[in-house]
């Protein structure tokens, strides 16, 4: 019979062995189980250090704002309008005094003469189209201006700053006061009306335009840059898919106000309707003078809702 001790010797150490390994784990999660229980107390213990604890939040809450702020900024908007009424020397007494005069105009004006709109017609029409030639020579004006004054395509402020000065100036002066110097220049008609309607929407389109230029991403711009794409290739690729729906916008915009515009350039000899407009109001009129108002109330009415189609359309 053959007698051999030695596997029961190493099986009984390969047990100490796991019983040695066994107890090192235990003893291991066992520290880290204290570990945790001290930072659990730490944190218990000191809540207003936590970032995100909610105690800490509450301690450290910042103060609501003074609103000394809006009290003064209130004062001195009431402070503006007493100081600009009691210049221009108007107060309510002035304007209820003068309500029976106003009633006593809406009674002459109302009803309308509505056989004066066959006169009219061919007047609005001209006004009509003094404001679209207007604002189609404007428009065309405004494009390289507009991209002469942004300041990320022109990066030279001596290139921008002098047309920005310009545009500013050239918006300074009223539509009103252009279509009289043009009259003194080119005599009565709709030839000065059509110029002053133009300078009118050259100032505002660039001005629009310019500033929605700046706002556009330069990615595209600097992508053409990097495969060697010339300035025009920048602006035709990169520039005026980004910024042509806002141009028609402020195009479409600009159309609108100076068909009202236009309605009004006649009382300095410039044509459209504005003749009428002096005409009747000389005479004392007012119900023809109604008769105009009513038929420029649709006419800006109807633009304004086609317009409003074609950008839902288009853009």
């Amino acid at each position: 019979m053959n007698m051999n001790p030695r596997p029961s010797f190493d099986a009984d150490a390969k047990a100490n062995t796991n019983a040695n390994a066994v107890t090192d784990a235990d003893a291991n999660v066992g520290a880290n189980i204290n570990i945790n229980s001290n930072a659990d107390a730490n944190f218990n213990a000191n809540p207003s250090t936590s970032p995100s604890g909610h105690a800490g939040l509450k301690q450290h809450r910042p103060a609501a704002p003074s609103k000394l702020k809006h009290y003064l900024t209130a004062a001195i908007i009431l402070l503006l309008l007493w100081g600009s009424a009691v210049d221009t020397d108007a107060s309510w007494g002035k304007l209820i005094q003068g309500s029976p005069n106003m009633l006593d105009l809406l009674r002459e004006m109302f009803p309308p003469k509505w056989s004066y709109f066959d006169n009219i017609v061919p007047a609005m029409l001209e006004t009509i189209r003094m404001a679209l030639i207007g604002t189609t020579f404007g428009a065309i004006l405004a494009v390289p201006v507009a991209l002469l004054c942004a300041s990320n395509l022109s990066r030279s402020a001596w290139i921008y700053q002098p047309v920005r000065f310009l545009l500013n100036l050239v918006r300074t002066i009223p539509d009103l006061l252009l279509a009289a110097i043009f009259v003194a220049i080119f005599g009565l008609g709709p030839l000065p009306g059509i110029m002053a309607l133009s300078v009118f929407s050259f100032g505002l389109i660039a001005k629009l335009t310019y500033e929605a230029l700046e706002t556009i991403d330069r990615g595209p711009l600097e992508a053409m840059t990097a495969v060697g794409a010339t300035p025009v290739q920048r602006i035709a690729f990169g520039v005026v898919p980004q910024i042509q729906a806002h141009f028609i916008s402020y195009v479409l915009y600009t159309f609108e106000i100076n068909v009202r515009a236009a309605a009004v350039l006649g009382l300095v000899g410039a044509g459209g309707i504005g003749h009428y407009y002096e005409v009747t109001l000389g005479f004392l009129e007012y119900d023809k003078t109604c008769m105009i108002i009513l038929f420029t109330l649709v006419v800006v009415l109807l633009i304004d809702y086609v317009s409003t189609k074609l950008r839902e359309k288009w853009l």
